[in-house]
């Protein structure tokens, strides 16, 4: 009997039992989002600057939902990163079926964003439970991850309260490994979006160039 989950109440525990997928602690294993990042332009500085600003203000006016999450937070970070410009794309709500190697597991969900060629992932995550929301998010988007359409290649996605970001890798294999970034937290003196666009522009390229090797949407 074929046995069907839904993304959204999936648990870590579902995917270890269910997909076999393992933590990697080594960081060698996830070293895109330290090494080669790209630099901003002061230009993107400054925006960022106005973002956190934004999303400071919004603090005030609670609850922060994720509508307004993404609309004050998300969709600046990937507009200032040129993610609305060919060659990307980005799709909401995009339906995604995984389904287990012995095909008696089914996991039906939705996307929150979808950016490029299908190998990276953004969720956006309510910030209602503020440090335990990245958590609640990581079982949902690992789940869309391993209906990464190219398989052969790893894929990387990104969850977002507004308040903070985490960034994820993941190779399928025989075994699925997965491995997280540090957290950047949005509030930190300084401003954490920059570090967070610049992985964002290194993992695309990453992506993109692994599309033009030989992969197709």
């Amino acid at each position: 009997m074929v046995q069907t989950l839904q993304a959204k109440e999936i648990t870590l525990r579902d995917l270890i039992v269910k997909f076999g997928i393992q933590l990697v602690e080594d960081e060698q294993f996830f070293w895109e989002w330290q090494d080669n990042l790209p630099e901003l332009t002061p230009f993107d500085s400054q925006l960022l600057d106005k973002v956190k600003s934004g999303f400071v203000n919004l603090l005030n006016y609670p609850p922060l939902l994720e509508d307004v999450v993404r609309m004050a937070v998300l969709d600046p970070i990937l507009f200032i990163g040129d993610f609305y410009l060919a060659p990307f794309y980005v799709k909401s709500e995009e339906s995604v079926d995984i389904i287990s190697d012995d095909e008696g597991v089914i996991v039906k969900g939705k996307i929150d964003t979808l950016v490029l060629k299908g190998q990276l992932w953004v969720m956006v995550v309510e910030s209602k439970k503020a440090a335990f929301s990245i958590e609640e998010g990581l079982a949902q988007i690992i789940a869309y991850m391993l209906g990464n359409p190219h398989p052969e290649k790893p894929s990387f996605g990104m969850i977002t309260t507004g308040g903070s970001f985490v960034f994820v890798k993941l190779v399928k294999g025989e075994v699925p490994l997965y491995a997280l970034s540090r957290v950047f937290i949005t509030r930190n003196p300084g401003n954490e979006l920059y570090e967070v666009l610049r992985i964002l522009k290194r993992l695309s390229q990453l992506v993109n160039n692994s599309g033009e090797n030989g992969s197709s949407e």
